[in-house]
């Protein structure tokens, strides 16, 4: 088991390792295994990104992020100014309905509402504008209303895994219920049971994926001499 400075000293390093950030501007301290992280960076795509390194490290049990975003006052904006480029930037990202979603900003803070079909929908809508100037965090209140039945999104499901090259549809069943799939069966890799969660998360209305299939470990006959 690692010991609380070991882990402190690797995530130090996974932070120097993101050319993205600045190492100097954040702080580790490590007890039991949770991590806090604490500091300024000048945007929130750059605080996202050092809670991800930190999770990344072999022996954190969990991080807790305490890190603040400061914008330059270069780069500082207007809650309109900042209203306005958010709505820009899902207008020119080809996968977000953008008039199905309603912005709201509030101190740098932005709030994303709305309805959309599809779970990346609703992941990409947050990911378009988590760069953006002036945005300190992003509250995503973005809400998945698939057109589809659960019998239909079962359809497309089993349909993906008919597809697949690497899926053996035959030992794999999905259940649906209402906006959550669960899978069960055996498969023969691992790759082959993210494969086939891929699959399901690709389908409409999907909210949540809970993968409980099992790796089938195969038996060996050995010859005797």
């Amino acid at each position: 088991m690692k010991s609380d400075y070991q882990i402190q000293k690797d995530v130090m390093e996974e932070l120097k390792w993101q050319a993205f950030l600045k190492a100097s501007e954040i702080g580790v301290a490590v007890k039991n295994g949770v991590v806090t992280l604490s500091g300024n960076v000048d945007s929130y795509s750059k605080k996202l990104a050092a809670e991800n390194a930190a999770k990344k490290i072999a022996g954190v049990k969990a991080v807790a992020e305490d890190i603040e975003v400061g914008i330059s006052p270069i780069y500082r904006r207007t809650d309109a100014e900042i209203a306005e480029a958010v709505l820009d930037a899902l207008k020119w990202h080809t996968a977000v309905q953008e008039e199905k979603i309603k912005i709201k900003v509030e101190d740098g803070n932005v709030k994303l509402e709305g309805e959309v079909e599809w779970e990346y929908q609703r992941t990409m809508a947050k990911t378009a504008i988590e760069n953006l100037a002036g945005v300190r965090f992003v509250i995503n209140l973005i809400t998945v209303k698939p057109k589809i039945s659960p019998s239909d999104i079962q359809e497309k499901i089993i349909a993906a895994f008919h597809r697949s090259a690497t899926v053996d549809s035959s030992k794999i069943r999905a259940e649906v219920e209402g906006t959550k799939v669960t899978l069960r069966g055996t498969v023969r890799s691992i790759a082959e049971k993210e494969d086939a969660e891929n699959a399901a998360w690709f389908a409409p209305g999907v909210m949540s994926v809970v993968n409980k299939i099992e790796i089938e470990v195969p038996e060996y006959e050995f010859e005797e001499e």
